[in-house]
């Protein structure tokens, strides 16, 4: 009898287990974490789309566009507008790369 209730309430936590790593959801500590449209990996600055896509986001918010980060990441249409109007800015010389060529400086 002891056996079958110790494999029992083993089963019972196996299956629990999963269900409790799942209500928990994603902490903050795996979440990505950018700083001026660099991705901070293991303390070093690495250029991502994801990072560079926020600061496009953050800078033509700042220019008074209400754009937000997914619509950036989601829409390149959206995000190559962004650049045309915005990408001067020295912050996005990284960013707007590929949507500012063929433009003459002022």
């Amino acid at each position: 009898m002891t056996r079958k209730f110790t494999f029992q309430t083993l089963g019972i936590c196996l299956l629990a287990t999963p269900l409790v790593l799942v209500a928990g959801g994603p902490s903050a500590e795996g979440a990505i974490k950018c700083r001026n449209g660099y991705q901070i990996v293991n303390g070093s600055e690495i250029a991502t789309p994801y990072c560079q896509d926020n600061l496009v986001a953050q800078v033509a918010r700042q220019y008074g566009f209400k754009a937000s980060e997914a619509e950036v990441r989601n829409n390149p249409n959206y995000k190559r507008e962004l650049c045309r109007f915005v990408g001067r800015d020295n912050r996005l010389t990284t960013a707007c790369v590929n949507e500012n060529t063929g433009r003459r400086a002022f």
